[in-house]
């Protein structure tokens, strides 16, 4: 079945996560484009802070107070996206939040919490979607599942979000499938974000002495952003954030063990700053961290766009183009061999 979704004009976007980092532009973002958001997070009064200054650039904004690691939470939020607009055309799952720290020295209370987050948060949000477009007449819903670089490879030091995250993208694929054999109409798009310029690293808990943060090639917020409400409007299975998350998913499925060992040698060092760690417990992971804040303190190279989700924006004109290149290339290549 083909499926067919609304203009984001038309539309209402619910947000998890959605008082700081990529969630928060993402609601500045939607608003701007003309769509109406519902603002979910723990903190009540950046969320309230935001409302307001969306309402008064003349956008519509409903917020609420939740934890989408309790299902009774997310629950609130399909149920106020009701009250408010009547519904909603688009769920982003996009809250989590990180544990920095070895296998052997994380706390399994941490595990668990950390789980309920990033995994269980990401099941209970589509479920409260399906549930709402398994009697939609018309257009297609949406579900937009933020996964990461780190669901498609694992990396030392995030061994827990590595893992949940892992567990995000099999739950979006299964999903999907089941979906379209049973004809609902929704589109269920998996982003792959490689690092992002968020507050990520400040609001994770972290066990390491040195404070968490990126380093190397790092992407502007704004571009995740990008992605996910071009699924909003326009069905896609995957999106890639960065070339570097298309070439580590190719090169690990290729060369395992040679990943292995560039990752043993280059993420230890790549995922702290040189200063010294805000202790244990001083995190979002049990409570809230701090609000309407986009970016976070990395200490890499950031990039002003993705140029390669550009390219998957519009596969058939780059195809054609990559076609072309390809075809002056070799029609060179023979002048040059036959001169």
């Amino acid at each position: 079945m083909a499926k067919v979704l609304k203009p984001l004009t038309e539309q209402v976007v619910v947000i998890t996560g959605a008082s700081s980092g990529i969630g928060l532009v993402t609601a500045r973002m939607a608003v701007q484009r003309g769509a109406a958001v519902v603002l979910a997070a723990r903190n009540a009064d950046a969320l309230r802070t935001l409302e307001e200054e969306l309402r008064a650039a003349g956008g519509r904004a409903h917020h609420v107070v939740a934890d989408v690691g309790r299902q009774e939470d997310v629950g609130r939020i399909a149920d106020a996206a009701r009250q408010a607009f009547g519904g909603f055309d688009t769920w982003v799952n996009n809250a989590a939040v990180s544990i920095f720290g070895s296998v052997d020295e994380v706390s399994i209370e941490d595990m668990h919490r950390m789980v309920d987050t990033n995994y269980w948060g990401v099941v209970y949000g589509c479920r409260e979607a399906v549930a709402q477009f398994k009697g939609r007449t018309g257009s297609s819903g949406a579900i937009v599942n933020v996964g990461s670089v780190f669901g498609d490879r694992a990396t030392p030091v995030q061994s827990t979000y590595a893992s949940a995250k892992h567990a995000v993208h099999g739950w979006t694929d299964a999903l999907r499938m089941e979906m379209e054999a049973q004809g609902v109409p929704v589109s269920v798009t998996l982003l792959h974000p490689g690092r992002i310029d968020t507050p990520y690293n400040e609001h994770a808990q972290s066990y390491l002495d040195q404070q968490p943060a990126h380093r190397g090639m790092i992407y502007p917020p704004e571009a995740v952003a990008e992605a996910i409400l071009h699924a909003a409007a326009h069905p896609t299975r995957d999106l890639f954030i960065g070339s570097q998350v298309k070439i580590g998913v190719v090169a690990a499925a290729l060369a395992p063990r040679l990943m292995d060992r560039i990752m043993e040698r280059h993420m230890y060092r790549s995922q702290h700053a040189d200063r010294p760690s805000r202790r244990t417990g001083d995190s979002a992971l049990h409570r809230a961290g701090y609000g309407l804040h986009e970016r976070g303190t990395h200490e890499g190279w950031v990039r002003g766009r993705s140029y390669y989700l550009k390219a998957e924006k519009h596969p058939v004109l780059t195809t054609v183009l990559v076609a072309a290149a390809v075809g002056t290339v070799v029609s060179r290549a023979g002048g040059r061999r036959r001169e």
